[in-house]
């Protein structure tokens, strides 16, 4: 196979996460106390933009104060891009610490490789993600069949590279990963600054009764409503933005469903892009269930840096 198919093969699952994350990331922000409305109130009424927005504001904080849930994800990205096709991912994940431990399958994880395995297991601990590369990937990796990547230094290895906002983005995605991961609530967070957001109406989401909210953003409004984004230096800001731009990122679309609890049952949010949109379509249960993961050995790990240096000293290309 080779370790530049590894290095290919390992940026599907890698690049899928990394887009929740980033996700995570140009949502997050600090959300103020605008009220206590419940956000799936069982009076049939539509509410008013304010009222919408105090109802979010009591999701927000009791999807904060759970601090983790079971989660089933489909994420569809265009064919012909690379990761094109759908994933599902399926385990749990929490954001107070940030931990994630998933299995993907789907189209996208063969994609680029054929031969690579038709599912896959993602765990994440803080800022450093491993991925099982499969048993046959494993004759290549020494016997060891998990990829470790820390996407701290991942980060400071973009901004080396001085590829035009590259680092940027790459801290904008990784740092301060409290604030920044795949957290539903910094997604609401983000939906209560659409200056459209709508109250849609109840709705029966997997028997669950529940409230359903919808709004966009373009990228300018994300980019003003995130304080995440704020830390950074006024140059890398704007290299940030113009990469973003770059990239051909319109805007957000973002529906959530929330119950009775004031817990998003749901997620749909869609991105624009030149290529086609990109959906995530996430369902919620289980909130406050057990999200500690178990990180593989060392010995059966081998580090993605450790192996993009190799492969750059021996002439192959990082």
């Amino acid at each position: 196979m080779g370790k530049k198919n590894l290095a290919r093969r390992v940026a599907v699952p890698a690049a899928a996460v990394a887009m929740v994350l980033g996700l995570a990331a140009c949502e997050g922000g600090e959300t103020e106390s605008k009220g206590d409305g419940k956000a799936a109130d069982s009076a049939p009424k539509v509410l008013s933009r304010a009222e919408a927005g105090k109802a979010l504001n009591a999701a927000y904080k009791s999807t904060s104060e759970a601090k983790s849930a079971k989660v089933e994800m489909t994420m569809t990205m265009p064919e012909g891009t690379p990761g094109g096709g759908d994933m599902k991912m399926s385990g749990v994940m929490g954001w107070d610490p940030t931990v994630l431990d998933m299995t993907m399958s789907g189209s996208a994880l063969q994609e680029s490789d054929p031969t690579a395995p038709e599912s896959s297991r993602v765990i994440m601990d803080g800022s450093v993600m491993y991925v099982d590369m499969g048993a046959e990937a494993a004759k290549e990796m020494d016997g060891r069949r998990w990829m470790k990547m820390d996407l701290g230094e991942l980060a400071e290895q973009m901004d080396k590279s001085g590829e035009a906002g590259g680092g940027e983005m790459a801290k904008a995605m990784t740092g301060g990963l409290e604030n920044m991961n795949q957290d539903p609530a910094q997604q609401i967070a983000v939906l209560m600054e659409s200056p459209n957001l709508k109250h849609v109406g109840p709705a029966k989401v997997g028997g669950e009764e529940t409230q359903h909210y919808k709004g966009t953003l373009s990228l300018k409004e994300m980019l003003d409503a995130n304080s995440s984004f704020d830390a950074l230096p006024e140059k890398d800001r704007k290299e940030l933005v113009e990469a973003m731009e770059k990239s051909g990122l319109e805007g957000y679309q973002t529906q959530v469903w929330v119950n009775g609890d004031d817990l998003p049952v749901k997620m749909d949010v869609t991105m624009e892009t030149p290529e086609g949109d990109v959906r995530i379509v996430q369902t919620f249960s289980d909130y406050g269930a057990a999200a500690k993961v178990d990180t593989p050995a060392e010995k059966d790990t081998l580090d993605l840096m450790d192996m993009l240096q190799e492969l750059a000293e021996m002439g192959e290309g990082a």
